[in-house]
């Protein structure tokens, strides 16, 4: 019964967003792997362009996903007292907007007595699509989502259960288990790892899973993705993807399968910006690449910086 009426942004921004019910976000410049006082970031592939702009607190304020020369969606973000206000998505086909696929989302915030958060969605044709309340309990934890369309109401429910040294998040939509999230602790080699097991199911069965290992400074370094085999009643691993980094920074990535390995090594290119961000990527043996162009916000003077000009 629910729909989702946000559009899929088809870089980076598409993980970003997931596709499951979450609270509403504002997201913001290292969301995107992106460090410093970012202004704006240009993404250039094989296959399209996408824009981010930022405030100078670093807040996401416009994006525009170009599919080719006369089609494009351009997402507008207005902030209130540090609360997402507005948000208004322009689909231009044929270089003309189509308001019938272009939206607005406004934002109401209620905090007594405890936090609840209202988004109404409506085309530009004054279609309602969509409303969605998200509660949450005395903690700022989000714990229910009430969807209401056309089709109905839909109600999605958070449950958070700890256990020792991890917490599992269980995502049910009228009160069928869709998803569950386990995040914990483990010792590696280098330190703690936090390790993160997302469950998804369907109509309320086990039906994949994808375990992800992070390490310091909160890098990937594995993983692995399973599909639920109903005859053994077991998730049974598909592949595992190892990621490997000199310096910080992303160098290999080998995928295994049972009968396979296949190896991706990543190049490069940083700018003379402090801190530095990639300009230039290329992924071997393929030889795909994406490229950014990047500007900055003026960086504020040190005290140092002040004083040797007044010498």
């Amino acid at each position: 019964m629910k729909k989702h009426y946000t559009t899929l942004l088809f870089f980076s921004f598409v993980h970003v967003l997931g596709i499951w019910s979450q609270e509403v976000q504002i997201f913001r410049v290292e969301d995107f792997d992106l460090k410093g006082k970012v202004k704006s970031c240009l993404v250039i592939t094989d296959y399209g362009r996408e824009y981010f702009e930022f405030n100078e607190e670093g807040i996401l304020i416009k994006t525009i996903t170009q599919y080719n020369e006369s089609d494009q969606d351009i997402t507008d973000y207005k902030y209130s007292n540090g609360e997402l206000l507005e948000k208004r998505m322009e689909s231009y086909k044929n270089n003309v907007l189509d308001e019938s696929t272009s939206m607005a989302n406004f934002y109401t915030v209620d905090t007594v007595p405890t936090r609840r958060v209202v988004e109404k969605i409506v085309s530009y044709d004054k279609q309602f699509l969509e409303k969605e309340e998200y509660q949450y309990d005395n903690d700022g934890k989000l714990v229910r989502i009430i969807s209401s369309n056309i089709d109905g109401v839909d109600e999605t429910t958070l449950e958070y259960t700890p256990f020792k040294n991890e917490l599992t998040v269980s995502t049910f939509t009228n009160g069928v288990l869709e998803k569950s999230v386990r995040t914990s602790e483990r010792k590696g080699p280098k330190g703690n790892q936090k390790v993160v097991l997302t469950k998804e199911y369907l109509d309320g069965e086990p039906n994949t899973a994808v375990e992800e290992v992070y390490g310091l400074e909160g890098k990937l370094l594995t993983q692995e993705d399973f599909l639920y085999d109903v005859g053994e009643k077991e998730f049974v691993s598909q592949k595992k993807l190892f990621y490997q980094y000199k310096d910080g920074i992303l160098q290999k990535v080998i995928t295994k399968t049972l009968n396979t390995e296949a190896v991706d090594e990543y190049i490069f290119q940083f700018d003379g910006h402090t801190p530095k961000n990639w300009t230039k990527k290329i992924i071997t043996p393929d030889n795909t690449y994406t490229t950014r162009v990047i500007k900055y916000y003026p960086e504020e003077e040190t005290q140092k910086e002040k004083t040797d000009k007044k010498r």
